[in-house]
């Protein structure tokens, strides 16, 4: 029997970055993440990629040809693929709200143009043979709420006119599940809006982390599944309640993140709270990792759906003593590895 090659094991590079800054911890350099990422190790198995955001200091928006081709040589010195791009499409970074004035869709809808563009060069450069665009409304849930038909409708129609560009360049996007998106705060919320968008090439991008959150009903507590009075040792209940949300939600997904969760929301620097990331080995995490993938990863027959080539491990706003660590890394691989053993597949490559 042939040992699991698939889906691809990939770490992220943005904790390097997200949560951190001058009212926070120091960036982490992307260099550094690589590094990170290419020495970890468990028994002879490694990561077979990164994940990418595209901001300084990693990647620039608006990296030249040259530039873009420096990040894939430095992934390729590495043995290491790109995948999956976080496009910057908040108002702080150069982007707007995809339910704002026309000015600030219109900053949004570039901030897509660039980040396809930067997609299909490092496709061209061969060292991303797979991975999507993720994106978010750029929008708090309190303002959406204030018009929530309204405003979803203008997140679908910014949706809808970023998937047009995106498909120019053979792209698709994910919109990810967090608490802190309006029009995606809620899992029927998010359904919602992208069934509005009506676009062939958007899906969902699924957090364990995050989408734990919607059990709870944060943010949008007419959306809770989990009751009122639950209580983490009760498994069962858990169990029927990723089965819901899952079975919403996983015919969307084209991109997925491992991940843990304590069952709290947390921000650091700027972002704000959202479902709150945990290290792999984290007694308080409130999921079995290896078990709980396994609902957006098969379908409600138990099948394997093979949506989507790799996976990401997502850790946002560890502390940087926390990051620096090889053992922080070669737990998150060991985790990723039990995920892919008992959910993935073999190819012939």
């Amino acid at each position: 029997m042939q040992e699991n090659n698939f889906p691809k094991l990939h770490n992220a590079s943005w904790p390097g970055v997200v949560g951190k800054g001058p009212d926070s911890e120091p960036t982490i350099s992307i260099d550094t993440m690589i590094d990170l990422t290419a020495n970890a190790a468990v028994e002879g198995v490694k990561f077979d990629g990164f994940d990418l955001f595209l901001f300084e200091p990693h990647l620039d928006i608006n990296a030249s040809d040259d530039g873009i081709k420096i990040i894939a040589d430095k992934a390729r010195a590495k043995n290491l693929e790109i995948g999956s791009l976080v496009a910057p499409v908040w108002a702080p970074v150069g982007g707007g709200s995809a339910m704002g004035s026309k000015a600030e869709r219109d900053k949004f809808l570039e901030q897509i143009k660039k980040s396809s563009k930067i997609g299909y060069k490092l496709r061209e450069l061969g060292v991303r043979p797979h991975g999507v665009i993720r994106i978010d409304s750029s929008a708090d849930p309190a303002s959406w709420a204030k018009d929530p038909v309204g405003n979803t409708k203008l997140i679908a129609q910014t949706f809808r006119e970023a998937c047009d560009i995106a498909a120019d360049y053979g792209e698709s996007l994910a919109a990810e599940g967090e608490i802190c998106w309006g029009g995606m705060h809620g899992w029927k919320a998010m359904v919602d809006t992208l069934e509005a968008v009506n676009r062939p090439n958007i899906g969902f991008q699924a957090d364990m982390a995050h989408t734990l959150l919607y059990l709870l009903g944060y943010n949008k507590p007419d959306e809770r599944i989990l009751p009122k009075d639950f209580q983490w040792e009760d498994r069962a209940t858990l169990t029927e309640g990723l089965k819901t949300l899952t079975a919403a939600l996983r015919p969307w997904t084209i991109d997925f993140h491992v991940a843990q969760n304590d069952g709290t929301v947390f921000g650091a620097g700027s972002h704000d709270k959202t479902g709150r990331h945990c290290l792999a080995s984290d007694p308080n995490g409130k999921l079995n990792i290896t078990e709980d993938a396994g609902f957006w990863l098969r379908d409600d027959q138990g099948e394997l759906t093979k949506k989507f080539k790799h996976i990401c491990w997502d850790g946002c706003m560890f502390p940087n003593e926390v990051m620096m660590q090889p053992k922080t890394w070669n737990d998150i691989l060991k985790a990723m590895i039990n995920v892919r053993q008992k959910h993935g597949w073999y190819e012939a490559e």
